[in-house]
């Protein structure tokens, strides 16, 4: 038996290169994804095809293993991002041909009739299995090395996008390639809390924008989930709307930019908006809405005099009477200075409010009546909501 097994295996070898041409037509007529993908070289796959046949058929001779054909083979695919139910296809494909030329070689010899020819076809399928499993196992490492690789090189890209490296064209349309958005178009950044690190929820993200004909890219960060949205034709207030309804963290929203290369310009504003937020408030702050806010955070020296020049004096009366005192001063200031408004707003009379007034005027010395008050002491009472001054 082995020696007519290995009689075999050896005629079968000699007939090496004429067995690789049939088998890779084999391929390119029951495999289609070959041709049709384009992914690897003719060369490529007859050379793969050549080393792998020569193993099954020594491995069926001589029961040693012999896998790094099978290895590399699986390898290369997963890098050339042939799918592996193709590859596993195609080994199976060179299964059968081994076998066939087995027969053939034993039709020759005279010994096709032979019992042990059973043992001969488990041992090839046998062999194939193993093979088969080999490769898939080389495949998945590579897949998953590649993968690490794309999260790396797609991480640096957001990086750089982040960080005003996209003023090189080159880098910009790698990025634009990798994270499939367009190079030109407006653009709006949103910053959102990172707090459940769950990668799922950017897909659904991506599919709600996508709805609406936004395309979308979403960089999970330690803290910080940073999307990347397309306006095309869409308006920020759609962005804004399908934001509130999607996202249940603080967030930020920036004003539009024009291309990628502004994308660090936006992610800043993004950023700053967010900040606007008090502390513990779930919302999406868009940075238009909230440009007061942002200038103050972005001079808080000025918001910190402004506090200092206007409030801070309250800080010295008890807290009841303080929050009555700041809720009056922030309904005089949205009423423009009317008494009969502030009223109004505040549902008491009159006289009350001009009673705090002059309890206001009392504690900090400052004149409400002056020109300009209303603007200063507005930036001083939402700095005030920003820097809330030591009690």
């Amino acid at each position: 038996m082995t020696l007519t097994v290995e009689s075999l295996a050896e005629s079968v070898l000699l007939q090496l290169p004429a067995l690789t041409d049939t088998l890779v037509e084999t391929i390119y007529a029951q495999n289609p994804a070959y041709r049709a993908m384009g992914s690897v070289p003719r060369q490529d796959l007859w050379q793969s095809c050549h080393d792998n046949v020569a193993q099954v058929v020594r491995m069926v001779a001589d029961n040693d293993d012999h896998f790094d054909a099978a290895q590399a083979t699986g390898r290369r695919r997963a890098e050339q991002r042939m799918p592996l139910d193709d590859v596993l296809k195609s080994f199976r494909l060179g299964g059968r041909l081994v076998w066939e030329a087995l027969i053939d070689e034993a039709r020759a010899q005279g010994v096709a009739e032979s019992a042990a020819l059973l043992d001969v076809a488990s041992k090839v399928w046998e062999v194939v299995d193993r093979t088969s499993s080999q490769v898939a196992a080389a495949y998945h490492d590579a897949e998953r090395q590649l993968l690490r690789a794309d999260e790396r090189r797609r991480s640096t890209l957001w990086e750089g996008l982040l960080h005003s490296r996209a003023k090189d064209p080159a880098f910009v349309q790698e990025a634009a390639t990798v994270l499939d958005v367009p190079v030109t178009g407006r653009y709006l950044v949103v910053a959102i809390d990172n707090l459940v690190d769950d990668e799922c929820t950017t897909s659904v993200f991506v599919r709600r924008f996508a709805g609406v004909r936004i395309a979308s890219a979403w960089q999970v960060r330690p803290q910080t989930v940073v999307g990347l949205l397309a306006l095309g034709m869409e308006s920020p207030a759609t962005v804004l709307r399908i934001l509130r309804d999607v996202v249940h963290a603080p967030a930020g929203l920036s004003g539009v930019v024009n291309d990628l290369t502004a994308v660090h310009v936006a992610y800043r504003q993004a950023m700053l908006a967010r900040r606007t937020l008090p502390a513990g408030q779930i919302d999406v702050a868009a940075l238009t809405e909230r440009l007061p806010e942002a200038l103050l955070l972005s001079a808080p020296e000025l918001a910190g005099q402004l506090v200092q020049n206007w409030l801070v004096p309250l800080m010295t009366v008890p807290a009841p009477e303080r929050e009555l005192l700041l809720d009056t001063l922030d309904k005089w200031v949205i009423a423009a200075g009317s008494i009969r408004r502030t009223a109004d707003l505040a549902h008491c009379h009159r006289n009350t409010v001009i009673n705090r007034l002059h309890r206001v005027h009392q504690v900090t010395g400052r004149d409400l009546s002056g020109e300009g008050f209303q603007l200063e002491l507005g930036l001083a009472l939402r700095a005030f909501r920003l820097f809330p001054p030591p009690a």
